[in-house]
């Protein structure tokens, strides 16, 4: 038989309402969210507004004024503030071409990452990083949930764990679909409980500023200066990995066309990069709160959300009232960050495991394993030490956001040696790029020596420097060593119909796979190794002999 692509036979393509695979894999489809693929045009039926606003409902977690906090009460609040806007320009301009690129090709951030520098196998590296920093943060969350059940009714705190994790199980399931609902219903109450108190007080006790601004640290100092700065900066900039929940999301965005241009862009800027500036606000915030506080409950409790609006709300209101609204707060924010949590790092896990074993269990299966790891560390009073994680884990982040936008703003756009459009197909690409792996290897390596010490207490506050830098230098400079003739596998899909319509959006024409029998959109398929037709993106990672897979072709890049 014949190992060569033949030209593949496209159906007729359908309307919208009815380009989605029909049957009951289709429910089970739209349940799993597009796991592992492209995200079709007739799926995405949101508008920019609502895709934004479902994006931003996950910033409403309260790990930002914790880390705040804690950067302000080590260090005082000038460090701590320069420490924040450090971080938040760092982010703001790595995430900008990512959210980009997952929005305009509606492909999630492990499919960017295969086709910017890792390779199809590669970038399992970068999603296990991904995956434990949705469990990561979700313990962070759930910690601070369970703090604020403790206060207000009174859980022990192993029990506060156990409902923090097991009530997002039911939001979960269904994805974008039930997500949508939840963060456009509660982000006008949050926003509402969160920045109220704090107007009230800046209002009725202008000396909070004063006594915040002159904040000094515990050790007493207050000046300014660059390890401290860095030191917090580090820890902010553990969040970096923020930008793939976002993209979780912006996915699901319209195309872009000449019509919604303006609010397709707004849409992506403030729910992309953009999701930044108010996390920044939040830090900057629990600087504030906990300066506020310190004098009553002490550095030790200043840093947990619950004690901080606590007494926030007990200046403007009657007591009665004061631990309801706290522990509200937190519920709704936890709430609203934690199923962002559940379902990306069930993303992450799940592309993670089927690319390895050829096996896809369905997402749900990976919702509890996510769920699992974040509760093991709740249990373990990760919130204790919780600068320390965050401190180390910034390194591996930091390392990987930087690599891959570097790969796009830099070489795809500037030397012009990675592909412009995104791959992300088995049998397209390589196994393993040098150009993302070996940069990626060597910032996040080098880096995490300096956060140990291995290169001296000196150098030991520059290790988050040190990964952005190395990243940057060496993405680009692989590209050129390598020409980059390890992008590709092969430039030809063995499919005639182009893969972008002609307003640059991915094409919605569709083509029915060979192996599952479903409608699939042009993005999401390439021509069979062995028979005269398409086979799917899923149905390519579950192929463990390579029956269907293209063979490897020059790449002209």
């Amino acid at each position: 038989m014949s190992t060569e692509p033949r030209l593949a036979e496209v159906t007729d393509p359908e309307p919208a309402q009815q380009a989605a695979p029909r049957s009951d894999q289709a429910v089970k489809e739209t349940l799993e969210d597009y796991t592992l693929r492209f995200a079709p045009r007739s799926y995405r039926r949101w508008t920019p507004m609502v895709v934004a606003t479902t994006a931003l409902g996950g910033i409403a977690y309260m790990a930002d004024f914790s880390i705040g906090a804690g950067i302000g009460l080590a260090h005082g609040t000038g460090n701590a503030l320069l420490a924040i806007g450090v971080a938040a320009v760092v982010i703001f301009v790595t995430g900008f071409p990512l959210a980009y690129y997952g929005a305009r090709y509606n492909i999630d951030l492990d499919l960017i990452t295969r086709g910017s520098g890792f390779g199809y196998f590669g970038s399992v590296l970068t999603s296990v990083i991904f995956a434990s920093f949705t469990f990561i943060f979700f313990a962070l969350e759930g910690s601070i949930m369970a703090q604020g059940l403790k206060l207000g009714l009174g859980l022990p705190l192993w029990l506060g764990y156990l409902v923090s994790t097991l009530m997002v199980i039911p939001l979960v399931i269904y994805g974008m679909t039930a997500l949508s609902k939840l963060q456009v219903w509660t982000t006008p109450i949050w926003l509402l409980l969160m920045v109220g108190p704090l107007v009230y007080l800046v209002a009725t006790d202008p000396g909070t500023v004063d006594r915040f601004l002159a904040y000094a640290g515990t050790d007493g100092e207050g000046g300014v200066n660059t390890a401290s700065v860095l030191l917090g900066a580090g820890v902010c900039l553990s969040l970096i990995a923020q930008i793939g929940e976002q993209i979780d999301y912006l996915r699901f965005m319209p195309p872009k066309t000449e019509a919604n241009k303006r609010s397709w862009w707004t849409a992506v800027v403030m729910a992309g990069p953009g999701w930044v500036v108010l996390g920044a606000l939040k830090q900057a915030i629990g600087v504030f709160l906990a300066v506020y506080i310190i004098a009553e409950v002490g550095p030790t409790a200043a840093p947990e959300p619950i004690q901080q609006f606590k007494h926030a709300f007990d200046a403007m209101m009657p007591s009665w009232i004061v631990l309801p609204l706290a522990v509200a707060l937190v519920v709704i924010s936890q709430i609203k960050i934690n199923v962002t949590n559940a379902y990306s790092g069930s993303l992450a896990w799940t592309n993670s495991f089927t690319r390895v074993t050829g096996r896809y269990p369905g997402r749900m299966v990976f919702v509890l394993v996510n769920l699992g790891f974040a509760l093991v560390l709740m249990e373990a009073d990760m919130f204790s030490f919780l600068n320390s994680i965050l401190g180390f884990y910034s390194n591996c982040a930091i390392a990987w956001v930087v690599t891959v936008a570097t790969d796009i703003g830099i070489n795809k756009y500037v030397l012009k040696l990675s592909p412009h459009a995104p791959e992300f197909r088995r049998g397209m690409l390589y196994a393993v790029n040098p150009v993302g792996v070996v940069a990626f290897v060597a910032a996040s390596g080098l880096s995490i020596a300096m956060y140990f010490h291995a290169l001296g207490d000196t150098l030991q506050p520059y290790s988050p420097v040190a990964a952005a830098v190395i990243a940057f230098v060496l993405t680009p400079l692989m590209a050129v060593v390598t020409k980059g003739k390890y992008y590709l596998r092969r430039t030809d899909d063995g499919i005639p119909e182009p893969l972008l319509d002609e307003d640059g959006n991915p094409s919605a024409v569709t083509y029915e796979c060979h192996v599952c029998r479903q409608q699939f959109e042009r993005p999401d398929v390439a021509a069979c190794r062995t028979h005269d037709a398409v086979v799917c993106s899923l149905c390519l990672s579950t192929d463990k002999v390579g029956d269907h897979v293209l063979p490897a072709a020059p790449a002209v890049v």
